[in-house]
């Protein structure tokens, strides 16, 4: 039996009014199951290979700890509506002890990136109302036919779906404004004086050549 690769389909889309999309997501008879803080730790092999390779290797806190890897897909299952990754996840009994492990291993944290997440499912699909410390977004994540109908059904436009990962959309701002930090931390945004909304078109789908 040729085992199932495990698949992470999703897109997602920068919010300005977020109560009201929140309202909308409850109308649509999505359940919440709480808001949490994340704090995630992304390493990196010796070589500093691995986000070049789009690849992730995360150690994340939350309610729970859990070790995550992030890959390319098959050719077969790659997509240009979708971002599609191959993932792989496993819930560990202690971040402090996974973290020692890891970089027993050889690897190194290379970033830290914070966010509020609000989690809400509906059949199969999840959304996710990220609170990042650069803007506020929602992933849909779930089966392809499903993530276009919910965009419809909450009026998001899907031209303007962002493919980019939140990592890859900080190193841009990062360059864009100059910042003089690497994580993506409440704490370093604090102080940053600069207004992002503008920039998130630039990284919707419909303006990707």
């Amino acid at each position: 039996m040729i085992p199932t690769i495990p698949l992470e389909i999703e897109v997602k889309f920068h919010i300005a009014d977020v109560e009201t999309l929140r309202k909308c997501l409850i109308e649509l008879g999505a359940e919440s199951s709480g808001r949490m803080f994340e704090r995630n730790i992304r390493f990196e092999d010796p070589e500093n290979s691995l986000f070049s390779r789009k690849s992730l290797l995360r150690l994340r806190q939350d309610a729970k700890a859990r070790l995550t890897f992030k890959s390319d897909p098959p050719e077969t299952e790659q997509s240009k509506e979708f971002k599609v990754f191959r993932e792989l996840e496993v819930e560990v009994s202690d971040f402090s002890t996974m973290n020692e492990i890891l970089v027993a291993l050889g690897f190194h944290d290379e970033q830290v990136y914070e966010k509020y997440r609000e989690t809400f499912v509906l059949g199969e699909t999840h959304f996710c109302l990220d609170a990042m410390p650069f803007g506020d977004f929602l992933e849909i994540e779930g089966p392809k036919t499903e993530i276009r109908e919910m965009a419809h059904r909450l009026d998001l436009r899907w031209e303007r779906r962002i493919l980019s990962n939140y990592l890859a959309m900080f190193e841009e701002l990062r360059q864009a404004f100059s910042l003089p930090f690497s994580d993506v931390t409440f704490e370093n945004f604090s102080t940053v004086q600069a207004d992002f909304a503008d920039c998130f078109h630039h990284f919707e789908a419909g303006c990707q050549k």
